[in-house]
């Protein structure tokens, strides 16, 4: 299937469900795309930048995941990722799947039975093999990783020993593998 056009879908769920606060006289305040083909893990996310004290804010959504899905999980990821941008554009608020979040999320999903909005997708992607390993300087343990990180550090032992914050005590060091 080819992409369809997200603009007419995002003025349709802005009216039915954001009583039009997502577009002021000038437009959208947020920019809706699909990517290019490297968002494959995701379906679809919001970010708001600030360049030389402009704030723009967009949505993307992952052609590689989305593209032959159906109509509904297009909109039910758009929608999801509408109440990031209203709650962060229009409330003025900074979270992620909090109270905001789930109040909207739920009052979408009882005003209709179209799709469903939730906070994780079951889309099918294509993941990389766990393939390195990484163990704790601290406590030892053994987790798996896709690609080596730097300055990793284990968060359970940052969370049991360091109130949550990051200790290089806890660095996760890969084997030569």
């Amino acid at each position: 299937m080819t992409v369809i056009p997200l603009l007419p879908i995002f003025h349709k769920l802005n009216r039915l469900f954001f009583d039009g606060s997502l577009v002021q006289e000038s437009g959208p305040v947020v920019s809706v795309r699909w990517s290019d083909n490297r968002l494959k893990t995701t379906a679809g996310f919001y970010k708001r930048i600030k360049i030389n004290g402009i704030s723009r804010s967009e949505i993307v959504l992952s052609k590689p995941v989305l593209k032959d899905l159906s109509i509904v999980e297009i909109e039910s990821t758009l929608c999801h990722e509408m109440i990031h941008a209203w709650i962060d554009r229009i409330l003025n608020v900074k979270e992620i799947h909090g109270a905001n979040f789930l109040m909207k999320m739920h009052q979408i999903n009882s005003k209709q039975n179209n799709f469903q909005i939730n906070i994780r997708h079951n889309f099918p992607v294509r993941r990389n093999q766990l393939k390195y390993e990484g163990k704790c300087s601290y406590c030892g343990e053994i987790y798996l990783y896709r690609k080596r990180l730097k300055n990793l550090a284990c968060k359970k032992c940052c969370n049991l020993f360091f109130e949550g914050n990051w200790d290089q005590k806890c660095l996760i060091i890969f084997s030569n593998n």
